[in-house]
């Protein structure tokens, strides 16, 4: 494909779309408005993206950065040679993207990101570098992507300082364990990265966060402690009712030592109201109207405090 620097053919883009649309977008002719033709003129005729080689990809791309240049942001003019160096190069964002087919995040948010570090790289690049735009834009694209991961990938959302904090406790204790043949200390490791004891004590603890397991998971088979599920502790009604026992204690406490004695007789002991009368010596119904209002008063007292 040979661009012609005919005016006649040449694609415009018939709005503006934010950039996250741009991979569906479609470039049509329109009237243009005053001033526009002679902006555009001189850009050359510009086929379906899917049908644009690489090459040709690249000797479009240089002849639009070159326009690019000259344009003011924020102008249509500027924004239709940016969105078209955009969907001339998505396939470099495809080819970074396919690198990480592995992870488990769906494709199409994968290719999402690194078109924002596309869009990254075409405002940083300047043609005056000398440098080919994919070379240029290549590590601008895989550090978005791998940057996504970073913030996306933890099982529990964890600071941005201890995520970079788990990758260099990675990386400098796989070189020390090489170096010293076993296992590096806290001691070393702060010493290696320079930082405190207590911080590599935290990104160590923060790398626990990266995964997860399931509470369902088997266990390895010389594990007989079964699933993680049949080993964390079992739901203790008693708590339930652990607040009011807490409040009832000073008012218990304010009681008449026989009140205080039929509770523990009734409620610990578990005796009946003729038992309690036999044991303090007074008739059943005596021992019903001071059980009835010490629990009023207890009631009342709760109610209060409330």
């Amino acid at each position: 494909m040979s661009p012609r620097l005919d005016e006649s053919h040449t694609q415009r883009a018939t709005s503006t779309r934010p950039p996250e649309n741009l991979e569906h977008a479609s470039l049509a002719e329109h009237d243009g408005f005053p001033g526009e033709r002679d902006v555009l003129a001189g850009l050359p005729e510009i086929p379906p993206y899917d049908e644009v080689g690489p090459v040709d990809a690249r000797a479009l791309s240089k002849t639009l950065f070159a326009r690019l240049e000259s344009l003011e942001e924020g102008t249509h003019e500027y924004s239709y040679v940016r969105n078209t160096l955009v969907e001339l190069n998505l396939a470099l964002v495809k080819f970074a993207a396919s690198r990480f087919r592995s992870r488990s995040e769906p494709m199409e948010d994968i290719i999402q990101v690194g078109t924002i570090g596309l869009i990254k790289a075409i405002d940083r690049f300047e043609l005056s570098r000398g440098v080919e735009f994919p070379t240029f834009a290549m590590p601008t694209i895989v550090g978005e992507i791998k940057r996504f991961f970073r913030d996306t990938s933890w099982s529990v959302r964890v600071p941005r300082r201890l995520q970079e904090l788990r990758l260099d406790l990675a990386k400098a204790g796989d070189e020390l364990a090489q170096r010293l043949d076993r296992a590096p200390t806290v001691s070393e490791l702060a010493e290696r990265l320079g930082i405190s004891n207590g911080e590599v004590v935290e990104g160590m603890a923060a790398s626990n966060a990266y995964t997860a397991s399931s509470l369902d998971a088997q266990p390895e088979e010389d594990d007989s402690e079964g699933a993680l599920a049949d080993r964390i502790g079992y739901e203790d009604h008693g708590l339930e009712g652990i607040e009011f026992v807490e409040s009832l204690k000073p008012l218990i406490a304010q009681l008449p030592s026989r009140d205080r004695k039929i509770l523990s007789l009734r409620f610990v002991a578990n005796m009946t109201q003729s038992e309690i009368g036999d044991e303090l010596g007074i008739s059943q119904m005596h021992v019903s109207r001071l059980l009835s209002r010490t629990l009023v008063r207890l009631r009342k007292g709760l109610t209060v405090e409330e």
